[in-house]
């Protein structure tokens, strides 16, 4: 019997501490990329010795060399999000940008409960907080440096890392070096100094060099797939026939047996729930795991959602919202009935969403192993603080004994907040008595495994007033899984008679003035049994503004109005749409200014183009209302009449952000999630069949391909307020905008994602009749 399959039966621990196993990594090297070279270097542990490093807070630290050290929380995956905040306290500070560091640091207890990259709210959520530290920082580093120079504060300015003081200057490394500075500020003390205006900012929305890009662009960028540990075996999972209460019956590992490499399978023991059913083959190296993973003939008892499919789910969503009694209010106004009884004409439409996966570029994987009492667990991830619990619960220790490692990530888009994919590593783990595991799933695997964005129902119904064209009331349910019930019921928002998942809702809570209105949440409890809802890239914003927008043009064309003057009629930035400090000053009007300088830029309505080709517009204001990012959106489309075909020949974008901190990045992540919107408007999507999606890979599964990429147009307006998210927004209005040009092109409209040439085809062949 080999070392690895005596190592694997017998459960034995790695012989190496803690502390000899830093060491070993640190002369390593790359192999946990914990010593790397590029300014971006991510370092285990950190990249500055805190002897000798002065620490005014938690999130930055300054070397005797003038190297600034910033933590970051966030994930990177993709989005420059380290760039982005280490320049905010860097233009604070008053720091040279050459010397600036970025950390991603690990789970312990002095970031317990801060790690979360999600929802657009990393540049959002951190603003304040990191201008505060960069304040706090500046303030004990010209005060430590008057004392040196010999004169006051007062008398002293500070700029790319250096006070000055008349004609003379000293830096702030040489600051750290011999006044060894200790004094630092707690956060309440942080938020009282006062801070540079906006005038003064020299690297806040300026072109800075990115951190990140160097070691991604040589390669010595580590992400999760990458880590490797002395002992280490790998697993793939045979997933089972349902996401919920599968059981194992029996395994056969005979055929696997005669996979030169396959050491054995281990049957999951999961006290959390998460990865009920999971058999995990481990092999000494991940293609006989994956093959041996195939070859075992498991019998499974599938959980009660075998049969489901998603027309079941979406019939289960129109049952529920036929009850008045389902579901939370989020808006009931008073007078809501009564206008629908004396209302001159009623207009209803239903819309419809599909399941759509996240297949991110880097499939799900984690490394597990159990070391000097600790756990630990390597891993990309976007929201180590909800997993943490999870692992607890799994390996039945407290959350103390285990760490999280982070490294980069190779795509997110929501997949990474649910870290449910360490689980089944660490439980490999412990079922081998603690040797590290690294579990990797294949693309099937991952697609099985995927919190998928839930299938959605949206039914709208406006009343119209005397005159035929003002609605003077609205009723909007939205029905679908609820990802955060399902994953994080604590951060549930509070209805008005009741809980709700703000991410199966946000979107529908909308800007506009329609008189008395009523928005409803339903969790559609079918779909949450039946798979893992997850959040994806915009969540519910990514289809509610597909309704609302859809049907806002459907009115104006029911009532013979501009669709682009409709909007802007209604808002009035009146009453809970006036908008309130910092996050959503002026309200709605800034939302009507984004219509109005999208519609001038595109020249709506003075545009003369080819026929079956139209431009079509929407507007939504992004992740949140509580921190809304105003877009406008319009596409310019070609349908072909014979093959139902769209194409999408220009996207343009306007969007008010506030204060746009990184616009190189601004510019990427608007336009990745644009392009997001159009294959998830246009291409992309899956179906339940039998209790899981149908498809699997890129056979059967049909994201965007480069060839339809349009031209983009995309403008920020420029603004000092409190900056807002990014990574999300430009995918809301997309689809609507499409939908919209469909109906201006060729006078049909679509009501379902996304728009396949076949149910385009179909409806115009219906419209013909």
């Amino acid at each position: 019997m080999g070392k690895l399959e005596q190592l694997a039966k017998a459960g034995n621990k790695p012989q190496l501490s803690r502390r000899g196993f830093l060491m070993t990594a640190a002369g390593a090297g790359l192999m946990f990329g914990f010593a790397r070279k590029a300014q971006a270097a991510q370092t285990m542990p950190s990249a500055m010795p805190t002897e000798a490093a002065f620490e005014p807070n938690i999130w930055c630290a300054i070397a005797p060399d003038g190297s600034v050290n910033v933590n970051i929380v966030r994930a990177e995956m993709g989005q420059h999000v380290g760039t982005a905040l280490a320049r905010i306290i860097a233009d604070e500070m008053e720091a040279d940008w050459n010397h600036i560091k970025i950390t991603e640091v690990d789970t312990g207890p002095k970031f317990a409960g801060k790690f979360v990259t999600g929802g657009s709210w990393s540049v959002w959520d951190t603003w304040d907080t990191f201008r505060q530290a960069g304040a706090a920082a500046r303030t004990i580093l010209v005060e430590e440096g008057a004392k040196l120079l010999g004169t006051t504060p007062d008398k002293c300015t500070a700029r790319n890392g250096i006070v000055t003081a008349g004609s003379k200057t000293i830096s702030y490394g040489d600051i750290v070096a011999q006044a060894k500075p200790t004094r630092s500020f707690t956060p309440e003390e942080m938020a009282k100094l006062p801070l540079k205006p906006a005038s003064e900012r020299r690297m806040i929305g300026k072109e800075v060099a990115a951190l990140d890009i160097p070691d991604k662009t040589t390669g010595k960028a580590i992400y999760g797939i990458d880590v490797k540990l002395d002992g280490m075996v790998y697993g793939r999972p045979k997933m089972p026939p349902t996401r919920y209460e599968a059981k194992v019956v029996s395994v056969d590992d005979t055929e696997a047996k005669k996979i030169p490499g396959y050491i054995r399978y281990v049957v999951l023991e999961d006290p959390s729930d998460i990865v009920p059913g999971w058999v995990v083959a481990l092999g000494k190296t991940y293609p006989a795991a994956m093959r041996a993973a195939d070859a075992l003939k498991v019998q499974w008892t599938p959980g009660p959602t075998i049969k489901v499919s998603e027309a079941d789910i979406i019939d289960h969503a129109r049952t529920l919202g036929k009850d008045a009694k389902n579901g939370t209010h989020v808006f009931n106004d008073d007078g809501v009935d009564a206008t629908f009884k004396s209302a001159a004409k009623v207009i209803t439409a239903e819309y419809t969403c599909a399941s759509v996966a996240h297949y991110q570029l880097e499939p799900l994987n984690a490394v597990a192993r159990h070391i000097d009492g600790m756990w630990e667990i390597h891993a990309g991830n976007q929201w180590q603080s909800l997993v943490l619990p999870q692992l607890s619960k799994a390996l039945q220790v407290p959350e103390e004994q285990i760490v999280m490692r982070s490294y980069l990530l190779g795509g997110g888009f929501g997949r990474r907040l649910n870290g449910d994919y360490s689980i089944p590593a660490a439980l490999a783990s412990k079922a081998i008595g603690g040797a590290p595991v690294k579990l990797i799933l294949t693309r099937s695997d991952d697609m099985a495994f995927d919190s998928i964005r839930s299938p959605s129902l949206q039914t709208i119904s406006v009343a119209l007033d005397s005159s035929g064209k003002k609605i003077s009331a609205m009723n909007y349910t939205a029905t679908a899984g609820w990802p955060t019930q399902v994953m994080a019921p604590a951060f549930l928002a509070k209805g008005l008679d009741g809980k709700y998942d703000p991410f199966a809702l946000s979107g529908a809570d909308h800007w506009y003035e329609t008189g008395p209105t009523r928005v409803r949440a339903i969790s559609n409890d079918l779909a949450n049994r039946t798979f893992r809802p997850g959040w994806l890239r915009s969540v519910s914003a990514g289809w509610t503004p597909w309704a609302l927008e859809s049907f806002i043009d459907e009115v104006a064309h029911a009532t013979g109005q501009d669709p682009v003057e409709l909007r802007l009629s209604m808002f009035t930035a009146t009453g809970r749409n006036a908008g309130e400090a910092p996050n959503s000053t002026n309200g709605a009007h800034r939302q009507a200014a984004v219509v109005q300088k999208l519609a001038e830029k595109i020249g709506w309505g003075k545009t003369q183009l080819p026929a079956d080709t139209a431009l079509g517009i929407a507007t939504s204001f992004g992740q949140e209302r509580g921190m809304p990012t105003w877009t406008a959106g319009a596409a310019q489309v070609h349908v072909d009449r014979k093959t139902g075909i769209v194409t999408c020949q220009k996207l343009w974008l306007v969007i008010d952000a506030g204060t746009i901190v990184d616009p190189g990045g601004a510019l990427a992540q608007t336009e990745g999630a644009a392009l997001w919107g159009l294959s998830m408007a246009l291409f992309e999507g899956t179906e339940i069949v039998n209790g899981t999606i149908k498809a699997t890979n890129l056979n059967n599964y049909t994201p965007l391909r480069i060839p339809d990429v349009p031209d983009m147009d995309i403008e920020f307006v420029e603004s000092a307020e409190k900056p807002m998210g990014l990574g999300e927004p430009g995918v809301t209005v997309i689809a609507p905008a499409i939908g919209n040009a469909i109906f201006r092109a060729v006078g049909v409209r679509m009501r379902h994602l996304p728009m396949r040439p076949a149910d385009v085809l179909r409806e115009l062949n219906n419209h013909t009749v």
